[in-house]
């Protein structure tokens, strides 16, 4: 099938060679999120707008500041917080009255509200969840019309915990039929065969640390520590510490 640009993110991630291809989407659009953000594209009256709005949760609040734009995530700061003093200025509700029902008050107030909005919102992870969401009927697609996207599929080493999950939970609002009884049948021998091969490197890793086995061969086990870490919590870590 013809490279589509719509296509490339997910074949992309697909042929990374990760234990989780998802993960690799989601870490290289993560990446170009934090770009795009830091990018002149701030300047424009319609992401000032978002950036406004929706701020950024504390993850993505730090990869911003380590960049290093120090003016461009000033600007784009200044402009946000002028904002949050606008919405505590209309703040109508007065302070909660201890007492019997203070709780539930506090529940139910305006600032509550407020706090809880300012603390589930993020431009970058709304950015992120929009383009994933194409992502993933993309993955599909590509399952059912592209015969190298199946091989590639067949070939892989499975995915993290929490993406097979997803696959098994929303393969059915894309798929019917054979079409589907074939891609649950590969998805899930597939993922038991990798799950059982990362825990095997894991304990070969863990043996090498006993002198009886220092002059036998690391094999696939070196990174397996980092690599177990992504396939438990979907995480990538610096392969560079698996060591001690």
């Amino acid at each position: 099938m013809k490279e589509e640009i719509y296509t490339i993110p997910v074949m992309d991630g697909m042929q990374a060679g990760t234990e989780c291809p998802f993960c690799a989407m989601l870490q290289k659009l993560e990446s170009d999120s934090i770009g795009f953000v830091l990018s002149p594209s701030y300047m424009e009256e319609d992401v000032r707008g978002a950036t406004n709005e929706q701020g950024f949760c504390k993850s993505h609040l730090r990869m911003l500041y380590e960049k290093g734009n120090s003016l461009g995530l000033a600007l784009m700061m200044h402009s946000h917080l002028k904002h949050r003093i606008s919405q505590l200025d209309e703040l109508s509700d007065g302070p909660v009255k201890k007492g019997w029902f203070s709780k539930k008050q506090a529940e139910g107030s305006e600032s509550a509200a407020l706090r809880d909005k300012w603390n589930s919102s993020c431009f970058i992870c709304d950015r992120m969840n929009g383009f994933f969401r194409h992502y993933l009927a993309t993955y599909f697609y590509l399952w059912k019309k592209d015969p190298a996207f199946q091989d590639v599929f067949k070939n892989g080493k499975g995915y993290c915990l929490d993406h097979y999950l997803m696959l098994l939970d929303s393969a059915a609002n894309y798929l019917s039929g054979a079409s589907l009884e074939e891609f649950l049948s590969v998805l899930k021998t597939q993922e038991k065969e990798n799950l059982n091969r990362v825990a095997d490197e894991l304990e070969w890793f863990t043996l090498k640390f006993d002198y009886r086995y220092t002059d036998k061969p690391w094999g696939n086990s070196k990174d397996a520590l980092p690599r177990t870490i992504l396939k438990v919590n979907g995480q990538f870590v610096d392969k560079g510490k698996a060591q001690s």
